[in-house]
């Protein structure tokens, strides 16, 4: 009989995997099994189409066709809701069971909802899948006003869809800057500015108290946390994920906001593997547990995972740790906007403004660089990600690695490293 794998989710990461078995494993069954209508299609453009900027066509990356060229068995609309690791089983919403030899479980998250009234009523929209994207395309384009929640990377494509769609709206944020945890003053109020340029104007110190309705349902008004209240047709929410942890919830893996992982993307249970958004992996570079959810580090883990799997089935594949720095870009603005590695975590920082919409930030940990956040000028991106991935200690010398064009050679890094 030939070996069976079965993927648990079709974005990036496990499409990632299930095409990383099948090349390497032309004779094997290789099942992917989704809750969504759709095969993959590209997150990240997602929100050009929400904002009105791109049609459906460009999103989707593969058509049902496509994994039958290739023989992969697509199951769409399928919700999986346990695994038994004795019985090498899956059990889906509708009663059924499919059988594993070496499992993979990149299911990704679920956009956590406001803990206040009315945050389920009509209008309030959560930002992750292709049919949100639709769902908010539609509102955004007929809504005059608006509210978004959530000072971070997801809540900001909800602002800019806003300024896309014309609505006026206001960005509620609990904290005095957005994603204060990676930016200072100076350099999120370039970010602040860039929003009201598009037309939405960010509400300091506020969050969301509570939402009011009309006698429909439909959101009419956000009520923030100093009591004020907004006029919000349309209301976008991005609070963080609830990792779909659960479905390992009943086995040995270890779950703590998500499963944790070693470095070639193996779980504590035999044939059980994860990747994506939903690990905590043991990051090679940090020397600890980590989790990212950008769109390239889900798939270099998906495509190790794969690899991992065929190597532990008996198959002669190379498979080498996950090392890996991640990015993240920002399109929405006039100025481009990068974060790599760990910009919210260190011990040092430095940081320094070269124009009105040119910042740049350094985070350190240990003498070593970490992570980051560059406005304005990305030129120097892939230095700092090899200084990250050499582990370089470089703390001491934040002017040389402040200069708008320095290069590597120009810093003393001692040998041993």
């Amino acid at each position: 009989m030939s070996e069976s794998y079965v993927i648990i989710g079709d974005g990036i990461a496990g499409s990632s995997a299930a095409e990383a078995i099948r090349e390497a494993a032309p004779d094997a069954d290789v099942t992917v099994v989704t809750d969504e209508g759709e095969a993959l299609y590209n997150r990240i453009l997602i929100k050009e189409f929400a904002k009105g900027k791109l049609p459906e066509a460009p999103i989707s990356i593969h058509e049902p066709d496509w994994y039958d060229e290739r023989d992969i068995d697509l199951e769409l609309n399928t919700l999986v809701t346990g695994v038994d690791p004795d019985a090498h089983t899956i059990r889906t919403h509708d009663g059924e069971e499919i059988s594993y030899d070496k499992l993979l479980v990149a299911a990704g998250g679920t956009p956590n909802q406001l803990p206040v009234e009315n945050s389920d009523a009509e209008g309030v929209h959560h930002f992750w899948t292709f049919q949100d994207a639709r769902q908010i395309r539609e509102h955004a384009e007929e809504a005059d006003t608006g509210v978004v929640v959530g000072a971070g990377l997801l809540g900001i494509d909800l602002a800019a869809i806003c300024g896309g769609q014309d609505v006026d709206a206001k960005y509620l944020m609990r904290g005095d800057r957005w994603w204060r945890y990676a930016l200072s003053a100076e350099g999120a109020e370039i970010i602040h500015e860039g929003l009201r340029e598009k037309g939405v104007e960010p509400v300091f110190e506020s969050g969301a108290d509570h939402f009011e309705t009309n006698d429909d349902g439909e959101v009419v008004a956000t009520v923030d946390g100093n009591g004020e209240r907004h006029e919000s047709e349309f209301v976008g929410v991005a609070i963080g994920l609830d990792f779909n942890v659960e479905i390992l919830q009943d086995t040995e893996a270890t779950i703590d906001n998500g499963v944790h992982v070693d470095e070639y993307m193996r779980t504590e249970v035999d044939d059980v593997y994860a990747a994506g958004d939903i690990t905590q992996y043991w990051d090679t570079i940090m020397d600890e547990r980590a989790q990212n959810g950008s769109w390239g580090s889900a798939k270099q883990q998906g495509a190790l995972a794969g690899k991992t799997m065929l190597a532990d089935a008996g198959h002669d594949v190379d498979i080498e740790p996950f090392r890996w720095v991640s990015s993240y870009s920002i399109t929405h603005f006039d100025f481009p906007f990068l974060s790599f590695g760990f910009p919210t975590m260190g011990d040092e920082s430095c940081e320094r403004k070269y124009s009105d919409t040119e910042w740049r930030r350094l985070t350190f940990k240990d003498g070593k660089l970490i992570g980051g956040v560059l406005i304005g000028n990305l030129a120097p991106q892939s230095k700092y990600k090899q200084l990250i991935k050499d582990e370089a200690v470089v703390a001491d010398q934040q002017d040389v690695l402040l200069q708008e064009n320095f290069e590597i050679d120009e810093l003393a890094i001692p040998q041993e490293q």
